[in-house]
């Protein structure tokens, strides 16, 4: 069976990719139960918790975020580099996370065969 890595790297407003990305977790967390999730670049604002979207009549998602435990998706990881980068500590996410470092990171990415970003 294929464990398969869902990668999230752009930011959560100004397009439809992170809530595309997040739906396509929830839908295949139903029908595999190896599943990563990885956030890494300006992807890590996805986890905010306090997010404003409503001034560009954005809805405001990153709550659902934490339907991955509900699912039993228990595979989620932050990208130490990108939160130092963006000025931000794993306390401000809302949702609980395995934060890694460079070196970890890739080495946990490896042992997924399929990877799809968002």
């Amino acid at each position: 069976m294929n464990k398969v890595a869902f990668m999230f790297r752009t930011a959560p407003h100004g397009s439809a990719s992170g809530r595309e990305g997040l739906d396509a977790v929830l839908a295949t967390s139903a029908l595999s139960e190896d599943l990563g999730v990885f956030f890494e670049g300006d992807g890590v604002y996805q986890l905010l918790a306090e997010q404003d979207p409503s001034a560009i009549l954005g809805r405001h998602y990153a709550p659902t975020f934490g339907l991955l435990d509900l699912y039993d998706v228990e595979q989620v990881y932050v990208c130490q580099q990108s939160l130092s980068e963006r000025g931000l500590v794993s306390e401000q996410l809302s949702i609980a996370v395995q934060v890694l470092a460079q070196e970890e990171w890739q080495q946990t990415l490896a042992c997924f065969n399929v990877r799809l970003s968002f």
